[in-house]
């Protein structure tokens, strides 16, 4: 598969765009636009895969809490995705960007017709400077909010998903740490970061632990899924932290960043 060397999908998690409390984080937004901005005027195609409708929807509905049952989490989802929408469209106009939502199921994938169709818009929207927002459709699919058998899981492999359609040749998955340890620093202060991974295997696998952060719903698990689908077909993924989205410039000029899970050379 040829990749496009200049084009890049990063994907922000809750735990990036929202605080401890549950809200909005604004400067995390507007932080996040300025850099994707500052990417593209350098002559990157960016595409943004972004998380947070159902915990940003939550708090708007002020349900004091992550909903237990599914209509009231694909209500959250439908609120909180047209609240980040607004949030993206506000920050990327400030550095004089356009974004266009893009609402995927996992249907849109298998079906070659709308795949076809969905690399077509990507690629058109891309030539024409303009950012594609993506998140998978919560509100009347739930393969992210709660299915055990799924394409997607969560955003992490929507972004690894997106990624292979789209032929970018990088993918950078922002993360509420710097990428994966030998151990878990929460747990062990002297833990090393890993810097690069030429294979994910069952070690690899072990040390990533558990789940994320109680706002989101992925873990260092599932952002190792996502980038061993996407290092199959050449992909390079970079794990590094969501809150100093300044590491983007390091890494799309190829240095040393977060942990870097090479993509596989055919």
């Amino acid at each position: 598969m040829k990749l496009h060397q200049n084009r890049i999908v990063v994907k922000a998690g809750t735990s990036t765009l929202t605080n401890e409390a549950g809200k909005s984080e604004l400067r995390a937004f507007d932080r996040l636009a300025c850099v994707l901005a500052d990417i593209q005027n350098m002559g990157h195609e960016v595409i943004l895969v972004s998380s947070g409708a159902v915990a940003v929807g939550t708090n708007k509905l002020n349900m004091g809490g992550r909903p237990a049952s599914m209509r009231m989490k694909q209500a959250a989802a439908a609120v909180g995705q047209c609240r980040i929408m607004f949030l993206y469209d506000k920050f990327f106009n400030d550095y004089d960007k356009t974004i266009a939502q893009i609402l995927l199921n996992a249907e849109d994938m298998e079906q070659e017709e709308k795949k076809e169709n969905l690399i077509n818009t990507f690629d058109t929207l891309l030539e024409m400077g303009i950012i594609p927002v993506v998140n998978e459709n919560d509100s009347v699919s739930y393969t992210e909010i709660e299915s055990e058998d799924r394409l997607f899981g969560d955003n992490d492999m929507l972004s690894a998903v997106v990624a292979v359609l789209c032929r970018a040749k990088r993918l950078v998955i922002l993360s509420d740490i710097d990428g994966l340890y030998d151990a878990d620093p929460r747990l062990h202060p002297d833990a090393r970061l890993i810097r690069r991974i030429e294979e994910i295997d069952e070690t690899v696998y072990a040390r990533a632990g558990g789940a994320g952060s109680r706002r989101g719903t992925g873990g260092m698990k599932t952002k190792l899924r996502a980038a061993q689908l996407a290092a199959a077909q050449g992909i390079d993924t970079v794990i590094t932290n969501g809150k100093t989205p300044e590491t983007l410039y390091e890494i799309v000029k190829g240095k040393p960043a977060g942990t870097l899970v090479a993509g596989k050379v055919s």
